[in-house]
């Protein structure tokens, strides 16, 4: 099999996370700065299989979109024309910030650590990826 990779969109960094080939874990890979996200996807997918990107759906609190929506629009119709082969899905992200920061805390993190903002990205994307494989099972 090959590995699903979920991206958490942000202005200046991406978050990115990817599962094992098995597509049962969810890990988080790295953070990206924005205008470097097609050049780390080329390398990255020359040497690992990825049959699906999901991206981060930002949404208000009544299910309507978010301002920000209107920033990934762009990016998710690049990434159609960059990736054509490959599908993508949305996946609500409402709350992941959140989710990441307690996350932080749980795990221990000092408080110098926990504003480590490409951090909290990374763990985003990871969460939005396990919230798409807990729904798929």
């Amino acid at each position: 099999m090959a590995r699903i990779l979920a991206i958490d969109y942000g202005k200046k960094r991406i978050g990115i996370a990817v599962t094992d080939e098995l597509q049962l874990i969810a890990s988080g890979l790295t953070t990206v700065a924005t205008p470097e996200i097609f050049d780390f996807l080329t390398t990255y997918l020359n040497d690992e299989k990825v049959v699906l990107f999901l991206v981060g759906e930002p949404k208000q609190m009544d299910y309507t979109a978010s301002e920000s929506e209107e920033l990934i629009i762009p990016f998710v119709k690049k990434l159609k024309e960059v990736f054509p082969k490959i599908p993508i899905e949305r996946v609500d992200e409402r709350f992941t910030s959140k989710m990441a920061f307690q996350t932080m805390i749980d795990s221990g993190l000092k408080k110098k650590q926990r504003q480590n903002k490409a951090l909290i990205d990374e763990i985003s994307a990871t969460i939005i990826l396990q919230t798409y494989l807990s729904r798929k099972v």
